[in-house]
């Protein structure tokens, strides 16, 4: 992009495709949990549709904030899988196993390490950035 980064057009606020992939984890979240309990009362159908809706808009506006789609991609779907495992503990009571405890610190790794070598990408003068 001639004369800045995606960031840029953010009106100064450089951090808005973090605020944007946030709005998809948590629209995310929101629709697979309204799943489970629509199948008690179908009426959070709607929730769901919404959730999932909203979720691909927000993912759709990180990335055209410049975010990569590898990063973006990943991170919301690493969180989104460890959000909906405690979420599911604390509504619907479902229990959390020693297992799953290690597979969301793994996730929770994962997600660090896609972090970091984004950085370490951009750093070493990649091209697009």
């Amino acid at each position: 992009m001639a004369g800045g980064t995606a960031d840029d057009r953010d009106g100064g606020v450089p951090k808005m495709k973090w605020l944007f992939l946030a709005g998809a984890i948590v629209t995310e979240v929101s629709g697979s949990l309204a799943l489970k309990a629509a199948l008690e009362m179908p009426v959070l159908y709607v929730v769901v549709i919404t959730g999932y809706v909203s979720a691909f808009i927000f993912l759709s506006l990180a990335l055209r904030r410049g975010m990569p789609l590898g990063t973006g991609y990943g991170i919301w779907g690493a969180i989104g899988v460890a959000l909906t495992a405690v979420m599911s503990l604390v509504l619907f009571k479902e229990p959390i196993s020693v297992l799953m405890a290690i597979g969301i610190v793994v996730i929770m790794c994962g997600v660090l390490l896609v972090e970091v070598g984004s950085h370490s990408t951009t750093e070493a003068g990649e091209p697009g950035q």
